[in-house]
């Protein structure tokens, strides 16, 4: 967990555990969530699939880092075999409504927003002359040079890529067209070589800005990683676009905060200091 905060009790980490409690928080009070089911006989997750169509999201009911996580699954076949995946991180899983849209992570410490990042999946943007091997070259590079990899793993060339690559209609050999983004895979994980992007929090509308610091309050929690996916962007109210609230991590990794492959880093240290503060009981128990 190296990277991962600890400025909650544990009463409170108990209570972010799961996916199906974030859920359930969300329906109590009415903020915009995926239909979801959690199941252990793979039944009940193919006759959810029945009643409320595709895409959905397959995912561990217990997990982080999207370990265990399939998504966009369009039919049957895709659903079997997610469902035997997810099994193998945690006997109980949750099937979910998928929505297609900017996903973020946005960190609420003490009725304040402290940083909101954008979320990719790994990718490259075609010149129009380079192959896609080529282009993960550069991109590895320019990784490197920032100085990302101590959080941030560089791009594969490996069977998982050239498999991902293959469905779309790619291979590493393949020309993209300039400014075409060619993605690698569909995780946004950073150990698959996804990346993040500093987000500027004014830019937040400001029904957004008080529905996330609710949030932190339903969760009565000093800080808060809260992942969302909005069809539109974090600019506009939630209530005017499609919305789904994912889940909300108690002991947030805000180590990727420091290291954006897009955008200026933030200085965080005020709000370290302020949680720095805080007595912590139980802190050492998991």
């Amino acid at each position: 967990m190296d990277g991962c905060s600890n400025y909650n009790n544990l009463d409170v980490r108990k209570n972010c555990r799961t996916k199906a409690q974030a859920r359930n928080k969300f329906l109590s009070v009415n903020i915009p969530h995926a239909k979801g089911l959690i199941f252990f006989n793979p039944l009940k997750g193919i006759q959810f699939a029945k009643q409320v169509g595709f895409p959905l999201v397959i995912k561990p009911n217990v997990g982080g880092f999207s370990r265990g996580s399939y998504f966009p699954i369009t039919n049957y076949t895709a659903l079997y075999k997610s469902i035997f995946l997810a099994k193998l991180w945690w006997p109980y899983t949750v099937v979910e409504q998928y929505l297609e849209g900017k996903n973020y992570r946005v960190v609420v410490v003490n009725g304040k927003i402290m940083s909101i990042l954008q979320r990719y999946a790994p990718f490259v943007i075609g010149d129009g002359i380079s192959t896609i091997d080529i282009l993960i070259d550069i991109e590895n590079k320019t990784r490197q040079k920032m100085n990302l990899y101590p959080c941030m793993s560089p791009l594969s060339q490996g069977r998982q890529s050239r498999s991902y690559l293959a469905k779309k209609g790619y291979r590493l050999t393949s020309i993209p067209m300039k400014n075409e983004r060619v993605m690698l895979y569909y995780r946004i994980s950073l150990a698959h070589g996804g990346s993040v992007e500093v987000i500027n929090k004014s830019c937040v509308s400001e029904k957004n800005v008080t529905l996330f610091k609710e949030i932190l309050t339903h969760f009565d929690a000093n800080i808060l990683g809260i992942d969302v996916i909005m069809e539109k962007g974090i600019e506009t109210d939630f209530n005017k676009q499609k919305c789904i609230f994912l889940e909300v991590n108690s002991r947030p990794y805000l180590k990727m905060h420091a290291y954006p492959r897009y955008g200026k880093v933030e200085d965080l240290s005020r709000y370290i200091k302020e949680l720095d503060k805080i007595n912590i009981t139980q802190s050492d128990v998991f």
